[in-house]
C-alpha cells in the first residue's frame, strides 16, 4: 500500500506543477473545491480538496492545494490477518510556474502525512514550444523522500527514496487533432513492502492447512512506462479521445492500459463518458500460497501485484452557472461538475480466504467500487 500511495504523491506533484498542456501559456486564475468518495472492497475513502491558482504579473503563477482522505478499511487483506481500522491522510502542496518566452518552468512541493506514513516530494519540469508552437517538449523530474512506520511499533521507521524522470512531446497534427507521447521512469530504493501484510504457506499442522509469515520484498524497483494519447475535435465542438499505456518493471510486472472517451457540449452543459481497460501480470515473487515457510528469497501476497484485469466506466457532467458574457463581481466564470465511476477488478490468482472454503476450493476474489467526485470551479 505504501508504494502506491507514494506513486500517487509523486505523480500528483508533476500534475499540479505542470498546469498547462502547452508551454508559452500560464494557467488561468482558478479555484476548485472538491469532494471525493471511493467505496468498494471493504474500503471507504472520502474527503475534501481545495485548490487555488493565481497569476502574479505576466510571468508567474502560483498554486496551492489541500487534500484530505478519511479512510475506513475492512478490506480482505485486513479482515483475514488484522483488524479493521480508521485512518486520515492529509496532503498539501505548493507550486510555481514561470513563463519566459516560449518556455514554462514549474516547481512543486507536496507533503503527505498519516499516522504510519509520511511522504515529501519535490518536482521540477520545463516545457518548450517549438516549430511555430505546433510542438511542445516537456522534461520533468521528481524526488520523493518517504518514511514508513508501524502503528503497533513506535520505534519502527524505514526509509524509501523514489525518483521519477519524464519526457513528453505534444504535437498539433491538424487543426482538429492533437497527440502526445510520454515516457516515464521511476526508481525506488528502500523499504518497499507493507509492515502489516503477511503471506500464507502450506502447513498441514494448521487448522485450515496454512499459516502466515511476514511478506518480504526486494529493496529496489525500476519501472518504465510509455503512453500515447490522441484527441480529435469534432465539428460540433464535441471531442473523441483515445489513450494507450504500456508499463514494465524489474519485478516482472507488465501492464497494458487502453481507454476511449467522448465529450459532448450542450449549451451550458458538457457531458462525457469514458471507458478504461487495464490488465497486468503478477510480480515474480507473488504467490497466492507458498509451498512452505521461507520458500523463496522474496515473498508477497498483495493483490495489487498479482495478475488482474480491471474495467472502469466513468460518466461526468458539468454546468456553467456563471458565463464569460455576464460574470459575477470578480468571478468571470464558474462551473459545477460531477462524475461517477464504476470500477470492477478481477483478480486471477488471489483467493478469497474470507469465504471460509476449504483450501484449494476457495473462490477467486473480485472487487467492485463506486467512485464519486463533485466539485466547483471558479475562474477570476
Amino acid at each position: 500500500m505504501q508504494h502506491f500511495r507514494s506513486i500517487f504523491v509523486l505523480t500528483a506533484a508533476l500534475l499540479v506543477s505542470g498546469g498547462s498542456a502547452l508551454a508559452g501559456v500560464l494557467p488561468e486564475d482558478r479555484s476548485d473545491i472538491l469532494y471525493h468518495l471511493y467505496d468498494g472492497g471493504g474500503v471507504a475513502i472520502d474527503g475534501p480538496s481545495v485548490l487555488v491558482r493565481k497569476q502574479v504579473g505576466k510571468s508567474l503563477s502560483f498554486v496551492g492545494n489541500y487534500y484530505v482522505d478519511m479512510i475506513s478499511s475492512a478490506s480482505i487483506d485486513v479482515i483475514t490477518t488484522a483488524s479493521p481500522y480508521d485512518e486520515e491522510r492529509t496532503q498539501w502542496s505548493l507550486g510555481m510556474d514561470y513563463l519566459r518566452g516560449n518556455t514554462t518552468m514549474s516547481v512543486n512541493y507536496v507533503s503527505s502525512e498519516e499516522s504510519d506514513f509520511d511522504a515529501k516530494t519535490y518536482s521540477f519540469s520545463v516545457s518548450q514550444d517549438m516549430f511555430g508552437d505546433l510542438t511542445t517538449l516537456t522534461l520533468s523530474y521528481a524526488l520523493s523522500d518517504d518514511l514508513v512506520g508501524n502503528s503497533s511499533d513506535p520505534t519502527f521507521e524505514r526509509e524509501v527514496d523514489r525518483q521519477q524522470y519524464g519526457v513528453g512531446v505534444t504535437q498539433i497534427l491538424t487543426r482538429n487533432m492533437i497527440a502526445s507521447l510520454n515516457f516515464t521512469t521511476i526508481t525506488d530504493e528502500g523499504y518497499l513492502n507493507n509492515p502489516y501484510r503477511s503471506v500464507r504457506y502450506l502447513d498441514p499442522g494448521a487448522g485450515r492447512g496454512f499459516s502466515y509469515e511476514p511478506e518480504l520484498y526486494p529493496n529496489t524497483r525500476t519501472s518504465n512506462a510509455v503512453g500515447l494519447r490522441a484527441k480529435y475535435f469534432l465539428p460540433y465542438r464535441a471531442a473523441l479521445e483515445a489513450e494507450y499505456r504500456f508499463f514494465t518493471d524489474t519485478w516482472d510486472i507488465e501492464s497494458h492500459t487502453a481507454s476511449i472517451a467522448y465529450t459532448h457540449p450542450m449549451g451550458p452543459f458538457v457531458f462525457s463518458a469514458k471507458y478504461r481497460w487495464y490488465d497486468q501480470t503478477g510480480a515474480h515473487f507473488y504467490r497466492d500460497i507458498f509451498p512452505r515457510a521461507e520458500a523463496t528469497n522474496f515473498r508477497g501476497r498483495d493483490k495489487e501485484i498479482s495478475p488482474l484485469t480491471s474495467n472502469t466506466l466513468k460518466l461526468a457532467g458539468s454546468y456553467e452557472f456563471i458565463g464569460d458574457t455576464k460574470g459575477w463581481r470578480f468571478i468571470k466564470r464558474a462551473t459545477v461538475n460531477a462524475s461517477y465511476s464504476l470500477l470492477s477488478v478481477d483478480y486471477h490468482d488471489f483467493s478469497d480466504i474470507s469465504a471460509g472454503a476449504l483450501l484449494g476450493e476457495e473462490p477467486l476474489y473480485d472487487l467492485e467500487a463506486d467512485i464519486v467526485q463533485v466539485f466547483f470551479s471558479f475562474w477570476y
